[in-house]
């Protein structure tokens, strides 16, 4: 699943060959893709993009009315995206010459833009999550309107993430996956974070120590800082295997911690799985790869 750094590479990418083009067709071939209906996803033909922007996961096609619009009727529609586990852009320098139908492709939206380029919004898979919601402010979006603060933005420090973490007693990366408590990070890049922060996936967020937090806030900064700074400038198609080059122990069970040599564990659940380091992050303590593990401090 795209998380905040893919997704802040998609912006970045989309934003640099999109702005300023207008949008001169939008052809919907995944129904089911589409949660909203007033405006309809053809009310974006003609208007100009402004900017492409994120929220969390989630990306947004800024867009405002075309030189003959009244901006005092006709205020900013936004495409607002969340590519689930299985969706992703793939961007055309030259759109095709063909109209993307219903069917067993996996093209949901086609977007053609002035200077012949185009995007398709796509979900592989049979199990349909991606949702696109065409809106006239990105807040309109209940899951956008309900995320929490952003990570990387300059409000969120120690002393908030500490208030986070004593609010209940939960697992620490079930926290940080909580996008109505953390917006932008998901499976991957908590097991990224609680690695270098030398911290158990199990530990229960209300008794870590200051020490811990403040470990645990320096490797939110750096882990996703460094993994958007990889997808900052890539082409699209290139931003899953940045992503999976990149990790040191996401998705390599069975291979060599990074930092200490040791094998790296994987804990499986019923549609995912965790990675971690026994020595670095639970004195060594293996955890049960079983559902319903028995959870280790």
């Amino acid at each position: 699943m795209p998380e905040m750094p893919e997704v802040a590479g998609l912006a970045s990418f989309l934003s640099g060959r999109m702005a300023g083009t207008s949008i001169t067709g939008v052809h919907v071939a995944g129904i089911g893709a589409l949660k909203t209906y007033d405006p309809p996803p053809q009310a974006l033909i003609g208007r100009t993009v402004t900017e492409v922007d994120r929220h969390g996961k989630w990306l947004d096609v800024v867009t405002s009315p075309g030189s003959a619009g009244d901006e005092a009727s006709e205020p900013e529609l936004h495409l607002v995206v969340h590519l689930s586990r299985a969706g992703w852009v793939r961007w055309y320098d030259q759109a095709p010459t063909s109209v993307p139908r219903p069917g067993k492709s996996p093209i949901a939206v086609r977007v053609l833009l002035s200077d012949g380029s185009a995007f398709d919004l796509t979900e592989a898979g049979t199990r349909k999550r991606l949702a696109v919601h065409v809106v006239r402010d990105a807040e309109e979006v209940p899951q956008v309107a309900s995320l929490g603060p952003d990570p990387l933005s300059e409000e969120f420090t120690t002393a908030s993430l500490t208030s986070i973490l004593a609010d209940g007693r939960h697992q620490v990366k079930g926290v940080l996956r909580d996008q109505s408590v953390i917006a932008g990070i998901g499976n991957a890049y908590s097991d990224e974070i609680l690695h270098v922060a030398r911290i158990s996936p199990f530990a229960i967020s209300a008794r870590l120590d200051a020490d811990e937090v403040a470990r645990l806030q320096e490797a939110i900064r750096s882990v996703l800082t460094g993994a958007i700074e990889v997808a900052s400038g890539k082409p699209a198609a290139q931003l899953k295997d940045a992503k999976r080059a990149g990790m040191r122990v996401h998705g390599r069970t069975g291979q060599d911690c990074p930092a200490c040599g040791d094998t790296v564990h994987e804990v499986s659940f019923a549609d995912s799985s965790l990675q971690y380091c026994a020595t670095c992050q639970t004195d060594g303590k293996v955890l049960a790869d079983r559902r319903m593990s028995k959870l280790l401090r």
